[in-house]
């Protein structure tokens, strides 16, 4: 069975149908937190795998499915394309987790509901990050079309058109689809296939990986003797990891000594590798995976390693307590009903920072005209040349306001 080698994000407002799409893409429903299935919103980052396959007797787009036997004619389908889908969440108040699980997205499928005008406030607050953190490869899904009339559905795609004009997405291709009636499922295959590609891959390089969930996956009561380390989950942007070896986590661990704060790298062993639900000896990049250590799973539970790099031991870039950055304001502020004017950043205001998938308060030291000096709250592992999507403060929001470069 061929392993996940690219990660598609699902991104778009709230209630668009990202969950039920990618659940008709994998079968997983990647909604699992408690809360999450009694609000109906995603809260976390999801993840699913899927493959794709295709039939070898009929003509496209109709031989594209997920499933074993063609729904059109019963023949075998054969394996195209392994992919791992990122389901981010679309409410405003999470937009810190879409920013950080966009940091591992190769592509991304923009959902909008044919059942509401467009842009949606989030709709656009999505399309701007994926700019911002430089993902070119975009579909865009015209969702729920079984719930509107011909005429609104033609409306609506002009609508669309129009948004994405002069945007990073004005050439992408825009399916109409009903996730929840599995229609046009094999046209949006076929799409992906053809507009979001693999990407260059450094298997060779050194390991690095961007952690983007951690869990303890012991259940309550289990035996001592039967404990497993904890997981974190995530992709290889570059290299390969091997069980065995050693792994080392970056900011790490926060000690408080002498009245003072420090953050000590985490070393630890490589003891499982999960990907496509399955356990293999070597992980590579691109699709997400998960990885088994031999850390204390009350570090890892409940995301608490989100935001950290692993990789070899020495092989990891620098952890900046500070940094200064050039900065790219955007005319208005998005994701909110009135778009007031971006105004200047000013010193001794707190900006929210995500650098890959750490997301931190930074509090700004200096600000000139382009370039900004911050005090960061919490420490982050990045390359300098990394870059960072800046949100301001807005109201009780967190707004997205520009981009800046390490």
């Amino acid at each position: 069975m061929k392993q996940p080698c690219i990660n598609i994000g699902m991104v778009g407002h709230v209630d668009h149908g990202k969950t039920t799409l990618v659940s008709a893409l994998s079968g997983v429903w990647t909604d699992q937190h408690s809360e999450e299935i009694k609000r109906g919103i995603s809260i976390r980052l999801g993840y699913a795998d899927a493959i794709f396959r295709k039939c070898p007797k009929c003509p496209k787009p109709d031989c594209y499915s997920v499933k074993d036997k063609c729904p059109n004619c019963g023949a075998d389908t054969e394996e195209c394309r392994a992919v791992s889908f990122v389901d981010a969440p679309g409410h405003e108040m999470l937009m810190a987790t879409m920013l950080s699980g966009a940091a591992i997205m190769d592509g991304a499928v923009l959902v909008i509901a044919a059942t509401e005008p467009c842009p949606q406030p989030q709709t656009k607050e999505h399309l701007m990050a994926l700019d911002i953190i430089g993902i070119k490869n975009i579909a865009i899904v015209q969702n729920k079309i079984d719930l509107v009339s011909k005429e609104e559905a033609v409306e609506h795609y002009q609508q669309i058109k129009d948004f994405v004009r002069g945007t990073i997405a004005e050439k992408a291709p825009i399916i109409p689809i009903s996730a929840q009636q599995n229609m046009n499922i094999d046209l949006l295959i076929d799409t992906i296939e053809k507009t979001i590609p693999m990407p260059d891959r450094d298997i060779d390089g050194r390991v690095q990986m961007f952690i983007a969930r951690s869990f303890d996956v012991n259940k309550p009561g289990t035996p001592p003797d039967q404990i497993v380390g904890g997981v974190v989950g995530g992709t290889l942007s570059q290299g390969r990891l091997k069980l065995g070896d050693e792994f080392e986590i970056r900011p790490g661990r926060r000690v408080e000594f002498e009245g003072r704060t420090k953050w000590i790298p985490i070393i630890t062993k490589v003891t499982r590798i999960i990907k496509g639900g399955q356990n293999l000896k070597e992980g590579t990049p691109g699709g997400l995976l998960g990885v088994g250590t031999t850390l204390d799973p009350a570090m890892t539970k409940s995301d608490a390693l989100v935001g950290q790099v692993a990789s070899h031991p020495d092989s990891l870039p620098p952890v900046w307590d500070s940094f200064t950055m050039k900065v790219q304001l955007l005319e208005r502020v998005v994701g909110s009903t009135d778009e007031l004017k971006v105004e200047p950043i000013r010193a001794s205001e707190p900006l929210m920072l995500s650098v890959g998938t750490a997301t931190t308060v930074g509090i700004v030291s200096s600000a000139r005209r382009d370039e900004v000096e911050v005090k960061l709250k919490r420490p982050v592992c990045a390359y300098a040349g990394s870059k960072v999507a800046v949100s301001r403060r807005i109201g009780a929001r967190w707004r997205l306001i520009g981009v800046g470069v390490l």
